[in-house]
């Protein structure tokens, strides 16, 4: 499993996971919206911002129903297609949108949902493609993109074990190895109880691939625990308030939770270690304070050839260990030794 390079970023195993702050399609169609979500984003130290590219006409038709959590969270009786027209985003909209990221020093991102948007995010320098998981088994659309040569974060949402190996597969039939895989559960907000984040590695293993997870969860335990399981990449929907209209803002973090994700997983990081067992620097004074050693039972005179019971075991453990007691029973003292001194080899003849 190679490390994957996204502009500046390194992915991989051992490495600071890459936080993907998933703006999405929060803004509302608002670009004042979008830059403030920007600045959040920035502000949390996420690793990347990501926004979504489509063309309604390309990717509903007019008569395609919304899922359950879009009637619930939209107008009952606007459809998909004009939901999706409401929230489309304008070439120009990308470019001022990817200055407004430059100029807060973090990395745009956004996810493709047509050819014709995959090829717009190219000719805009985008450094990497991250598929939803109702693309996975769009093979034709995988392809295109995979002939693009950059990295891909495919989301594996509502799919079997064999759509995620095939897709991998026709992306590696275009060239194209710089493939992370994503564990999701496809609903908004997902229930714990179907998250299945040890699919991550089953699929790493099958696929030979890096492995992370997008987060459709309320909270942030589920990415927290993904980080603790190797995920190398998490992704997580983020608005400026969750009371907002639209499809996405009811099961998406507000900034201050954003931030404390992106801290949250930093601390994880730093607690995974590289495994080598051995004592913590900080823990050498209570090393020293908490261990035992064997130190004199009662006053014992030069001479007194030492009996078990003339050895008791007490702190602090900066003398000779317990285990050596029985090296010392049957040895004679060359000095005499006040009860609870520690004993050292120099004592003993």
């Amino acid at each position: 499993m190679k490390d994957i390079k996204i502009a500046n970023q390194f992915i991989g195993k051992g490495r600071p996971a890459f936080v993907l702050a998933e703006a999405g399609v929060n803004h509302n169609g608002d670009l004042d919206l979008a830059r403030k979500l920007i600045e959040a984003a920035a502000e949390a130290r996420a690793s990347a911002i990501k926004f979504q590219t489509f063309k309604a006409a390309n990717l509903a038709t007019k008569d395609a129903p919304k899922a359950n959590y879009q009637m619930e969270t939209t107008s009952a009786g606007e459809s998909q297609h004009d939901m999706l027209r409401r929230l489309e985003l304008s070439a120009a909209a990308h470019t001022e949108l990817i200055a407004h990221c430059k100029k807060h020093q973090l990395l745009f991102l956004s996810t493709p949902f047509d050819e014709e948007s995959a090829d717009l995010l190219e000719t805009l320098g985008v450094p990497a493609f991250k598929i939803s998981s109702g693309e996975i088994t769009n093979i034709p659309f995988l392809e295109h993109i995979a002939r693009k040569r950059k990295p891909i974060l495919l989301s594996t949402g509502m799919a079997d074990m064999s759509e995620v190996e095939t897709a991998v597969r026709r992306i590696r039939a275009q060239g194209n190895d710089d493939i992370v895989l994503l564990q999701c559960v496809s609903n908004y907000p997902a229930d714990p109880a179907d998250v299945n984040l040890r699919a991550m590695a089953t699929m790493a293993s099958a696929c030979n691939t890096l492995a992370g997870y997008s987060d459709h969860t309320l909270g942030n335990e589920a990415s927290l625990a993904a980080v603790a399981l190797g995920a190398c990449v998490i992704e997580k929907h983020f608005t400026l308030d969750r009371k907002l209209p639209g499809p996405d803002h009811k099961a998406s973090l507000e900034p201050d939770e954003l931030k404390a994700l992106v801290r949250s997983i930093r601390i994880v990081e730093a607690t995974l270690g590289n495994g080598i067992k051995k004592p913590a620097p900080s823990e050498e004074n209570t090393r020293q304070v908490a261990r035992k050693s064997l130190v004199a039972a009662s006053d014992l005179v030069a001479g007194t050839r030492l009996k078990q019971d003339m050895i008791a075991i007490k702190r602090p453990g900066t003398g000779l260990a317990p285990a050596l007691r029985d090296t010392l029973v049957g040895r004679t003292l060359n000095t005499d030794v006040a009860a609870g001194c520690l004993f050292t080899l120099k004592m003993l003849t």
